[in-house]
């Protein structure tokens, strides 16, 4: 799977969900992802749940609380 996934890829919680953020960096590890108005994280490959068409969608659950809650106020600057 992380073959798949490249740099620029949008990250959802959900297909067809809103978009939170992109990928940064792929690595042996996992993924550097930047969320809006949150920063940059580490997230490792058991969080995908899948990868297409430019999107990788995350499993919520597998997903530590800090990056979570960042998600939850990626859009708080658009309202």
């Amino acid at each position: 799977m992380q073959d798949k996934i490249e740099i620029g890829d949008q990250a959802f919680l959900k297909d067809g969900g809103e978009e939170f953020g992109s990928v940064r960096g792929v690595h042996k590890g996992g993924i550097v992802l930047h969320v809006e108005n949150g920063g940059e994280f580490e997230v490792p490959f058991t969080a995908v749940k899948a990868v297409h068409y430019g999107k990788v969608i995350f499993h919520a659950g597998k997903l530590d609380e800090r990056l979570r809650q960042a998600i939850g106020h990626a859009h708080d600057a658009e309202q």
